[in-house]
């Protein structure tokens, strides 16, 4: 289990995982695939495509959220016990993994709002609305 993997772990349910970290005392640090944003997050956040070429069975992000004043972001940021994962899926590649440093290292600087992202947001939280 190292750096890179992607696997299967077990939450509520089965969900795919990159492992962000090797095993320390406290875990694996793991970010969770999710499904890609269905509307433009410039601004707000970094999603880092993963999928087949991973050994995923559908295409899936790690999403990166900017922390922002008064904004908290939910985060698929996690740790794991060896015990949660459950099947080794694939790897990311070298040039993946890169990525995949920068998205985290950039969604760890404090950030400002900026007229762009507040328009933004306003835009996701007005879709959402309407979806309900």
């Amino acid at each position: 289990m190292r750096r890179g993997e992607v696997w299967w772990a077990e939450f509520d349910e089965r969900r795919p995982v990159v492992l962000l970290s090797g095993e320390d005392p406290s875990g694996f640090r793991a970010m969770q695939v999710v499904a890609p944003a269905d509307t433009d997050i410039s601004g707000l956040g970094i999603e880092v495509a993963v999928g087949a070429k991973e050994g995923l069975p559908f295409d899936g992000v790690l999403r990166f959220v900017f922390p922002l004043p008064g904004f908290t972001p939910c985060t698929w940021l996690t740790t794991l016990n060896r015990e949660d994962l459950i099947e080794r899926a694939g790897a990311v590649s070298t040039a993946k993994l890169s990525e995949i440093d920068d998205a985290l290292r950039a969604s760890e600087q404090r950030a400002q709002w900026t007229p762009a992202a507040v328009g933004r947001l306003s835009e996701i939280k007005d879709s959402a609305r309407r979806a309900d």
